[in-house]
């Protein structure tokens, strides 16, 4: 049997981030608007591959001043890093999910990440017979490795925004 063929789901998916703002909260955001493709095989796990794009101007933290910061070239400079593209290299598997080794490219620059992931769920068949499979994964990255080294110092010490990011996806994909 070959491998399936999914597309993400961007109206039942996200990606989410928090990082550290004045070392004494975490600023939650996320990005709202996904698209990509994951191959999978159920008999040989693998072997699935998953390449995803995500729309770097569709960033909110619910907070229309900090986004225009966020996309100015202080941070990702959307207008000339309009996307964030994620592609597997390696799939893991164990007990109840794997890891995900893959490139990841933010801001024109490419590092390796490992992401963490729980799942696939059993596919399903929704209402209007086509089939999904969802899962969940997480990872930790240093915004610095990516070119976004914008910062201030606070007067009491320490920095305005944190240096690592956590992201958070959950992900459903549909054939059929």
């Amino acid at each position: 049997m070959p491998p399936l063929t999914y597309a993400i789901d961007p109206a039942h998916s996200s990606v989410h981030f928090s990082v550290r703002h004045l070392m004494v909260s975490n600023v939650r955001g996320e990005f709202t608007k996904v698209s990509g493709t994951v191959n999978f095989d159920p008999e040989k796990p693998e072997t699935s591959t998953i390449e995803a794009t995500i729309d770097a101007t569709s960033i909110s933290t619910r907070d229309q001043q900090r986004d225009g910061h966020l996309k100015s070239p202080d941070f990702l400079d959307t207008e000339k890093f309009p996307t964030i593209a994620f592609r597997s290299k390696k799939v893991e598997i164990v007990s109840g999910g794997g890891k995900v080794t893959g490139d990841l490219t933010i801001h024109g620059v490419t590092r390796e990440i490992v992401l963490d992931v729980e799942g696939p769920t059993p596919e399903i068949k929704d209402p209007w017979g086509k089939q999904r499979i969802g899962a969940s994964a997480t990872a930790k990255l240093n915004r610095k490795d990516f070119g976004l080294t914008w910062n201030a110092a606070l007067e009491t010490g320490g920095v305005m925004v944190g240096d690592e990011v956590k992201i958070t996806l959950d992900v459903e994909v549909v054939r059929g």
